[in-house]
């Protein structure tokens, strides 16, 4: 039962630790790349109509939140779980790669954006993580 116990908290808090390293740099967006004037970051709807307004830099953090929120939490799953790591980190990247093609599916992002996104900032991220926080 403990391991039970602790793949189901490696798994958990790895999803959750993705989940606020995401969050925390999408909202450092708007102090480090502004967006354009009257965007509400918060609205999908303010983001869709603004979208043809984005310049590439506009696509630089949530990028970055995408691939570091997947890597620390396939990291953390790694740490934590006493078996079948890389499945703890491919999981963990699966689940944010889903939220990845949610996130295509409702805002009308640039096409090299959203191929660039799905393919180098979940599975890879989850590779690497699994990598840096494997217990050799």
């Amino acid at each position: 039962m403990n391991n039970f116990f602790r793949n189901f908290v490696a798994l958990f808090g790895g999803a959750a630790l993705g989940a606020m390293v995401n969050g925390g740099i999408i909202s450092l967006q708007p102090y480090l790349i502004p967006l354009p004037q009257g965007v509400d970051p918060n609205q999908i709807q303010s983001l869709t109509e603004a979208m043809a307004d984005f310049s590439w830099y506009h696509f630089v953090m949530p990028f970055l939140a995408h691939a570091l929120g997947t890597l620390s939490g396939a990291y953390l799953a790694v740490r934590m779980a006493p078996q079948r790591q890389l499945f703890k980190a491919m999981a963990i990247a699966v689940i944010f790669l889903f939220g990845g093609i949610q996130m295509v599916q409702l805002l009308p992002a640039p096409l090299w954006f959203e191929i660039t996104d799905l393919t180098l900032a979940y599975l890879p991220m989850g590779w690497i993580g699994y990598s840096l926080g494997r217990k050799k």
